[in-house]
């Protein structure tokens, strides 16, 4: 073939590629606004993306005829024709999400509009010889107990560590695991699609899609419990850095010498104001025995014991100094503080408060602290929603399309 037959193939492979990748931004974009805003009618859909109202009209009858979106009612009119109202129809299919601990599984069935439809829970042992098999044959259980639903669209989990897309491995110093290529371990031995992220990370996604932070641009979300962690929502989408690095707030160096971190270091957040660090305060201090742990802890603390809440006030005052700097760097709309560590909110607040609002910068004064109370099935929500970001957005980072360098914004194709 000349060199010009050559040009003339690639260019026309080119436009056809980018014809079929526009038209999924397009399908994409459309669906997720119906999911997130629906009920909606056709001709807001076309304003607020900046389509034509042929491009709707095409992409809205081809969801309506595959099943994912149904004509809701019609719009009240002051004259001429009422507008179709469309909305997703969430029991079209369905997407499975698992919160991954050091000690347990919680994995939950949930369907478009991210409903639960089932809940399981299974203890797990991270550190075991043969953790990634138990994940195997936990989740093929599940699966398989699921009975007769809609099409499963994949499996979404959410891991505490840093998970890099690029290269599909998960480094978790909390589980004890070291360059896993978890998705691809997974996707082979079920069959079906596997998207994995850092666990705060699906948690801030799943604030953002379907709870505190649905009408919030920018906001962070700061766990408790076994670790602290961070997950960034900036300009209404997850941050997560180079190579999914960001967030590990937890590992903030706070203290010069300080315990010893799971992660090597010494003087990390986490070392001083998680759970186990907690605990380890309290016995260091004589304030708990060498059998007794958190719970304990708490009693004591609620009984007005003043060791106890010394122990709490130490590390609320820490933690407050910590997201008090997260805070003057990000300025966010909104902090949500979760995780199993705010059963113990209470004995932290009054420090926390303190110390955050003393330390930042006086225009951000006024930034909101909201406590989500712990609930593990919406961190396995939020790992589900790894897969439903999947169906209602294209999957840019793909090796099939990363070479066209599109951009996030929808490039209008009328069918």
């Amino acid at each position: 073939m000349s060199g010009d037959g050559v040009r003339a193939v690639s260019r026309l492979t080119y436009r056809t590629a980018s014809v079929g990748l526009s038209r999924d931004l397009n399908r994409s974009a459309i669906l997720r606004l119906i999911a997130s805003d629906g009920p909606i009618a056709r001709m807001n859909i076309a304003r607020r993306l900046g389509l034509s109202p042929a491009t709707v009209t095409a992409v809205t009858r081809e969801l309506v005829d595959q099943g994912l979106v149904r004509v809701a009612e019609r719009a009240p009119s002051s004259g001429g024709r009422p507008a179709l109202l469309l909305e997703l129809v969430g029991g079209a299919a369905t997407a499975f999400g698992v919160k991954v601990a050091p000690d347990h599984l919680v994995g939950v069935l949930v369907d478009l509009e991210a409903d639960i439809l089932e809940r399981f829970e299974l203890p797990f042992e991270a550190e075991a010889p043969d953790a990634v098999e138990q994940l195997v044959r936990a989740l093929s259980l599940w699966l398989d107990d699921a009975g007769e639903r809609p099409p499963l669209l994949g499996v979404g989990l959410g891991v505490p560590g840093v998970f890099d897309s690029r290269t599909g491995l998960l480094e978790s110093p909390l589980l004890g695991w070291r360059g896993v290529a978890l998705p691809a371990l997974l996707q082979d031995r079920l069959g079906l699609p596997v998207f994995v992220d850092n666990d705060v990370n699906t948690l801030a996604v799943a604030e953002r899609l379907y709870g505190r932070g649905r009408d919030v641009e920018h906001f962070i979300t700061v766990t408790l419990g076994r670790g602290v962690g961070l997950g960034i929502i900036a300009g209404g989408d997850i941050y997560r850095g180079h190579r999914g690095g960001a967030g590990e707030f937890g590992h903030v160096t706070v203290v010069e010498k300080g315990p010893v971190c799971s992660c090597g270091k010494r003087g990390c957040l986490e070392a001083l104001v998680a759970d186990p660090a907690l605990v380890a305060e309290a016995r260091r201090r004589g304030v708990l025995s060498g059998r007794q742990g958190l719970a304990a802890l708490r009693k004591l603390a609620a009984r007005g014991d003043e060791g106890a809440l010394t122990v709490y006030d130490d590390a609320g005052a820490l933690l407050g100094r910590a997201v008090s700097g997260l805070v003057n760097v990000l300025g966010p709309e909104l902090v949500l503080v979760s995780g199993e560590g705010t059963e113990s909110w209470l004995h932290l607040d009054s420090a926390f408060q303190r110390e955050l609002r003393s330390n930042l910068f006086p225009p951000l004064q006024d930034v909101p602290v909201e406590v989500d109370p712990w609930d593990d099935a919406k961190w396995a929500i939020g790992a589900a929603s790894l897969v439903l970001r999947s169906t209602f957005a294209a999957p840019l980072d793909d090796a099939s399309t990363s070479a066209l360098r599109v951009s996030s914004f929808p490039t209008e194709v009328v069918a």
